[in-house]
């Protein structure tokens, strides 16, 4: 009750934030981010649009990767209206995160640029109202929301180690997931995966979004373990950005879902409030070596107890790098997807608990 009250008061925590401040106010300390380089999953609308606003006018230079290069080039127009100094220092880049292919390319395309990289901000999202399957044979949400961001993070945690050491400045990976994360009830997700691409179960997009944001949650665990063990000067976080109305969401508008917004809209942030702690998390200084944690109104929080389990983190960093291996990627269509998850399962023991 009392978190909820300070939520609707917009009260400050520990951090001088709360549910109110917006991304600029979190980054109000961070007013020269000239030598920061940040890639943003997601930016050309949104809460990532507004966090690539927000860095573009404090002077990062942004690589903004989309599926959609017509929209990302808009994206690119809109940032360069309000920051035209940033002209030279806006890249866009092919990317679909649901596959794994188009991750591979677009890691070995950013890699060739010889650019630093300090921050990665996995943002994007998809809610898929209907189920579908990625080119990989993965359900289109997992694979999209974290399958996608997971193999993306592997294949450019060196480049953020080495920027690292060469620069002596912190890199951040910032994974965005939700508190709907704790909405999954179940114990073992692996398997939930392997019935829903088999259709063995009634595919439920709510779940399956649920999913997708627990195993954010794991990601960001584990990728911490991993990050300590490289003795890399890179730390990984995740943040529930709030309740907002964005295009996450565009296949179900209709009647009921803004009837539903409406009456619920005291409780809702705006976008620029959405962004606020991912911003706070990428960039403010208070957050210097915090790792491993997930934050909410611009103050750590907790997560559900399942992404709280170290060994599941574990498991489904085990589970992905698998299902993500080079090697395997012409194998991993709708049929082979559920002997190699059953494999997993009994090589590995692969179980949420």
């Amino acid at each position: 009750m009392l978190t909820s009250l300070r939520y609707l008061a917009g009260t400050a925590g520990a951090s001088g934030f709360g549910s109110r401040a917006t991304a600029e106010d979190a980054t109000a300390a961070c007013s020269d981010l000239r030598h920061i380089t940040a890639i943003i999953t997601g930016a050309t609308s949104g809460i990532g649009a507004e966090t690539a606003r927000v860095l573009a006018k404090r002077g990062a230079r942004l690589v903004l990767p989309a599926r959609s290069l017509k929209a990302a080039a808009e994206a690119r127009a809109r940032l360069l209206d309000e920051c035209p100094a940033a002209a030279g220092d806006v890249v866009v880049m092919p990317l679909d995160l649901s596959s794994l292919a188009s991750v591979r390319r677009f890691a070995a395309r950013f890699l060739a640029l010889g650019l630093p990289l300090n921050l990665l901000i996995n943002n994007a999202g998809k809610f898929a109202d209907r189920f579908a399957l990625s080119d990989d044979g993965v359900e289109m949400t997992f694979a999209t929301n974290y399958l996608g961001h997971f193999l993306l993070t592997k294949l450019l945690m060196e480049k953020m180690a080495e920027t690292a050491a060469a620069t002596g400045v912190e890199g951040r990976i910032v994974n965005v997931s939700s508190t709907i994360h704790s909405w999954f009830a179940g114990d073992d997700a692996v398997g939930y995966i392997d019935a829903v691409t088999r259709r063995k179960i009634p595919y439920d997009p709510t779940r399956a979004y649920a999913l997708s944001k627990l195993a954010n949650v794991l990601h960001t665990r584990a990728l911490a373990d991993r990050l300590k063990e490289m003795k890399a000067n890179v730390t990984a976080n995740c943040v529930h950005p709030g309740i907002v109305r964005t295009r996450l969401i565009r296949e179900r508008d209709g009647l009921v879902t803004n009837t539903v917004f409406f009456l619920a809209s005291k409780l809702l942030k705006t976008i620029p409030q959405a962004a606020a702690t991912t911003c706070y998390v990428a960039v403010h200084p208070a957050v210097a070596g915090v790792s491993g944690k997930y934050f909410a109104d611009c103050n750590e929080a907790s997560p559900s107890r399942l992404g709280s389990n170290a060994d599941e983190a574990a498991k489904l960093w085990r589970f992905s790098d698998e299902v993500a291996a080079e090697e395997k990627e012409e194998s991993v269509h709708a049929g082979s997807f559920r002997l190699q998850v059953q494999s997993s399962n009994a090589d590995r023991g692969l179980a949420f608990a």
